[in-house]
């Protein structure tokens, strides 16, 4: 079944502010292997002008992506998440993601196709602090894979 066209455009309400750690950006800097002492030392990142430690760039895809959950969640968009993969990620920030921030992200679909028998859904997060700056935007693409035609992989037809 092909995603509702008409979803594009839609934006989804904000979510709760998610208060970013300390704690959170070392294990996320650690997880990812990246030794920057910005993201683990305040002393380190006060050099760099910051006024506590800074996230790694990729770290507001652990917000983004929880607030697309409300997206791919939606049953009226028709988005089948057992055949989902992730296509593509990309981020723009304004400035970096600190500690001691209060970061709320609004999900909006910005397109919707069908290539190929596979569901293509770019969905753009944007990630606001408590006052409503934009800190970053980010793009996700999620792809449905199309569903196998079980029947003719089990008579060896499949594609034909």
């Amino acid at each position: 079944m092909a995603l509702d066209q008409s979803f594009v455009g839609r934006s989804y309400p904000p979510t709760a502010p998610y208060e970013v750690g300390r704690e959170k950006i070392r294990e996320f800097a650690e997880a990812i292997g990246d030794t920057h002492p910005a993201y683990t030392d305040p002393a380190a990142a006060a050099e760099l002008g910051h006024p506590d430690v800074i996230a790694p760039p990729t770290f507001a895809f652990t917000l983004t992506f929880r607030a697309a959950g409300e997206v791919i969640r939606d049953p009226a968009l028709g988005l089948d998440y057992s055949r989902v993969v992730h296509g593509d990620q990309r981020f723009a920030h304004t400035r970096p993601v600190r500690a001691g921030d209060r970061l709320s992200v609004t999900s909006t679909i910005e397109s919707v196709k069908s290539l190929a028998g596979n569901d293509i859904l770019d969905v753009r997060g944007e990630v606001r602090d408590e006052r409503g700056e934009l800190v970053v935007t980010a793009w996700t693409k999620l792809v449905a894979r199309a569903a196998r035609d079980e029947s003719a992989e089990n008579t060896g037809k499949q594609g034909e």
